[in-house]
């Protein structure tokens, strides 16, 4: 009867067999239950050990600024009183009578949950995990008590001069819908919201057909199958929240824009972010992307060029992948002495790199191989190779998207690469900004005018 319920997948990973030997032992198998509940399964013994994780479509990205942090908020609630245990005491002690290590992330466009027990804890923790995901009290003394978690959490984030910088360019960045970008949130909605918040989240977020359970480690797929229908196929499904409640689209950056972010730092710090592709628009863009990011921070000219010069004393850069447009980041620092020579020298490498010639066919298909390589390597941990699958699930819509992206990128040509370039970072405007001192401000004469910018990109 279960097989005629649910709607079955499986899938062997051969393409990545010969780069990692253990990886023989992993197959993936997916299904999903009638409730719209997706179960993934990772098999691989290699230890006695199983990971069971819940990837929930949530986080800053559905967060308009009266809910700006409360997924986050909430994931902290994850571990307290729920319809099974009577308060986060008793939480404590039940995973310790299970053997269980516990951890939580929320981020852009994903909000998980794992416990990580020994094989024969499966049953129970299966137990375990759908009271926390499906019944939580949200009692009024325990989220108090949560929120000062947080805030010391925001306060210990505001003491780093790097967060203020990272907030004030994403503030310019994504100016129509910040919120929807700023996974701590704001400090004023994570001190005043109460349990009726906490609920309306679970109610719109928390369902089967926006989540994943995700279990890896030493388990047969069959039984994993058999018990995610015994313990979550009576979960009650709900309205797709992104029907309900259009995400809405980040405007495009209209002109080169500055910020100067005045911190008492020694060194100064210059942060340059574009609007990357989104990966369920611009799905090619993501792949050119990633080989692109590894080639200008592994065996290009740009970081020789730049740190081997003595004026940065570091640079790199990065693309986040994200369906509501990943940034694409550049950080350099520099001392005061060189800021001016630096930042030009920086500038006038960004207008080389869209080149064709700016990249050797060798460090492109170097680029390919160690991103395979890096991939294949994450097969090794079944707890970390869940969080990666749970991530690609929620960020790209499903599996599609990581089940074909080694053979994607594999497609990826130097022209692609030339005009990801091209288009995200050439012809499209930026946020710069520079994390300094009040006196070295002073003394180099720095302004907001976004002058500087216009004149260094032509």
């Amino acid at each position: 009867m279960l097989r005629k319920l649910i709607v079955v997948f499986s899938v062997t990973l051969l393409g990545l067999m010969p780069l990692w030997g253990s990886a023989k032992s992993n197959k993936i198998h997916h299904m999903t239950l009638p409730n719209g509940l997706v179960v993934i399964v990772i098999e691989n013994p290699i230890v006695p050990l199983v990971t069971i994780e819940i990837d929930v479509r949530n986080g800053a990205f559905t967060e308009s600024p009266e809910f700006d942090g409360l997924s986050h908020l909430f994931e902290h609630m994850f571990f307290k009183a729920n319809a099974s245990i009577p308060n986060q005491e008793r939480f404590m002690e039940r995973t310790r009578e299970l053997g269980m290590t516990f951890n939580a992330t929320t981020s852009e466009e994903r909000v998980s949950y794992s416990f990580t027990v020994p094989r024969d804890s499966l049953r129970p923790s299966m137990a375990f995990m759908k009271a926390a995901v499906t019944t939580p009290l949200f009692l009024e003394e325990e989220l108090e008590r949560e929120r000062l978690v947080v805030i010391d959490e925001y306060d210990r984030n505001e003491s780093d001069p790097f967060f203020h910088l990272n907030r004030a360019v994403n503030q310019k960045l994504w100016y129509e819908y910040f919120s929807r970008k700023n996974v701590i949130g704001d400090r004023e909605v994570l001190l005043t919201t109460g349990p009726d918040k906490m609920r309306t989240i679970q109610k719109k977020y928390y369902i089967p057909n926006n989540s994943a359970l995700l279990v890896a480690g030493d388990v047969q797929h069959e039984t994993v199958f058999e018990f995610a229908q015994e313990y979550f196929g009576d979960w009650e499904s709900g309205p797709d929240p992104f029907e309900e409640d259009l995400i809405p689209f980040h405007p495009a950056l209209e002109k080169y824009e500055t910020v100067i972010v005045e911190k008492p730092v020694s060194d100064i710090t210059i942060m340059l972010r574009w609007q990357g592709p989104s990966v369920s628009i611009h799905t090619d863009d993501t792949y050119a992307a990633d080989v692109f990011s590894f080639i200008m921070n592994h065996n290009s000219k740009f970081r020789p060029i730049l740190s081997g010069s003595g004026l940065f004393t570091s640079v790199s850069l990065s693309y986040l992948t994200l369906d509501n447009k990943g940034p694409i980041t550049i950080v350099a620092q520099a001392s005061a002495e060189k800021f001016h020579e630096a930042r030009t020298a920086l500038f006038e490498e960004l207008k080389y790199m869209v080149h064709p010639g700016y990249f050797t066919d060798e460090q492109i298909e170097y680029a390919k191989t160690r991103l395979e390589v890096r991939e294949t390597y994450s097969w090794e941990s079944p707890s970390s190779f869940a969080q990666s699958i749970g991530f690609w699930w929620s960020v790209t819509g499903g599996m599609d998207y990581y089940l074909s992206y080694l053979d994607n990128l594999k497609k990826v040509t130097r022209e692609d690469i030339s005009d990801f370039a091209k288009k995200y970072i050439q012809n499209a405007p930026c946020v710069m900004g520079i994390l300094v001192s009040p006196e070295d401000k002073e003394k180099l004469g720095l302004s907001e005018s976004s002058s500087y910018l216009d004149k260094a990109r032509k």
